[in-house]
């Protein structure tokens, strides 16, 4: 008996730290960021990489929805701290001071062909806002319409699809080639 506590303790001391402080699991619901993520897939999230790093353009995030902390969204990275993003006849321009003409985003990588971003927008960050969207365009509430994401909200990177088994994936971020 006192054997079984001791492999139960020990347990407990690796999985919580791990599980509080590290990766955080994660249940999709909904179809705003088909096709990447379908409803019910089950997702492990990097909680550290965002305490010694910054989200990149293309990162998939996790966060406290602003206008309710209580609910958890997942969206894509699409604008980041100080830039000036412009949504317009189908498509994103990202304005910064790499860019000051700003240069469309290719979201070739990760967007169906033939699908365009409805709506329009023309917001400037500030140093800590991010804009964030869902990758099934047509069926997302996002930053177009909540408007940015604070850097506080952001929970974690999506890391790791662990369910169903036959889809398991590890994400990389999207190169973008400008």
């Amino acid at each position: 008996m006192v054997e079984l506590l001791k492999i139960a303790f020990i347990s407990l001391a690796i999985i919580i730290p791990v599980r509080y402080f590290l990766i955080q699991p994660f249940y999709v619901k909904g179809a705003s960021m088909e096709p990447s993520f379908h409803d019910n897939e089950y997702l492990i999230i990097n909680e550290l990489g965002y305490r010694i790093g910054e989200p990149k353009r293309g990162d998939i995030v996790v966060f406290k929805y602003p206008k309710d902390p209580t609910q958890y969204f997942i969206k894509r990275v699409i604008g980041l701290p100080g830039e000036r993003i412009v949504i317009k006849d189908g498509e994103i321009r990202v304005y910064n001071p790499a860019r000051p003409n700003g240069v469309v985003l290719d979201e070739s990588e990760y967007i169906l062909p033939g699908i365009k971003t409805a709506g329009e927008t023309d917001i400037n960050l500030n140093a800590d806002e991010y804009f964030v969207m869902g990758d099934n365009r047509n069926a997302s509430m996002d930053s177009r319409v909540f408007g940015p994401v604070p850097a506080k909200n952001i929970v974690g990177k999506a890391m790791l699809r662990g369910w169903p088994l036959d889809k398991l994936t590890y994400f990389k971020t999207p190169f973008y080639s400008y």
